[in-house]
């Protein structure tokens, strides 16, 4: 129910394009521009191939992001983020963190969900060939991002559980907790750092964990 609603309320987000041509991706769009591709055939067998732009570097906090739903080169559609764009057989979905991407999927009427396809220049697309010329080190950044991030999350539960374990109710209950773990300012910020860059390298390969990710944020 909770799902069916939220893609209701992405749906009336949509809104039609002017039918401008998709810019093409120039090296200088890597740090604020993520780009997808997705090739689908049309009720009458036509085969088109549809896109989805998004640039990262306008305001997230405004919740003025937009993903813009290009169909063969021509804009079709755009829409606020998190946004859900009726297509043949399913909807793309797009959503954003505060490090990137984390999700473009198209769904299908199914439920089976399938990535689009990063433009080979873009940020996501040069993470993702590395993934593929070279798995094993792909594999150790993955891992590398994944303990930053769990570090990350570790310091921050035990520095929120200290003042919460003072709250009089809190206290008379459990008692008050001391955190093990005093760490000196420039580790503290070296290690904020380390998790922000965890989550931006998640991001290139659309991995999210609300958890781990949402805490870096």
């Amino acid at each position: 129910m909770f799902e069916k609603g939220r893609r209701r309320r992405a749906a009336r987000r949509v809104q039609p394009g002017d039918g401008r041509p998709l810019q093409r991706f120039r090296w200088w769009h890597l740090p604020g521009r993520a780009l997808f591709h997705l090739p689908l055939t049309q009720d009458d067998g036509r085969r088109t191939m549809y896109a989805i732009d998004v640039r990262h570097w306008q305001n997230q906090s405004s919740g003025n992001v937009k993903a813009h739903l290009y169909l063969d080169g021509r804009l079709h559609a755009e829409s606020r983020i998190p946004a859900g764009f009726p297509v043949p057989g399913g909807t793309i979905e797009v959503a954003m963190s505060g490090f990137g991407i984390k999700r473009c999927h198209y769904v299908t009427a199914q439920g089976v969900e399938q990535q689009l396809a990063p433009h080979p220049a873009s940020a996501e697309g040069r993470r993702a060939r590395l993934d593929r010329d070279h798995p094993a080190l792909s594999h150790w950044i993955g891992l590398c991002s994944l303990i930053l991030l769990l570090i990350g999350a570790g310091l921050l539960v035990l520095q929120i559980a200290e003042p919460l374990s003072r709250i009089p109710p809190i206290a008379s209950r459990l008692g008050n907790f001391e955190s093990p773990v005093r760490l000196p300012l420039w580790l503290n910020i070296t290690l904020g750092a380390g998790a922000a860059l965890g989550s931006m390298e998640r991001a290139l390969r659309l991995r999210y964990n609300w958890l781990l990710d949402g805490a870096a944020n």
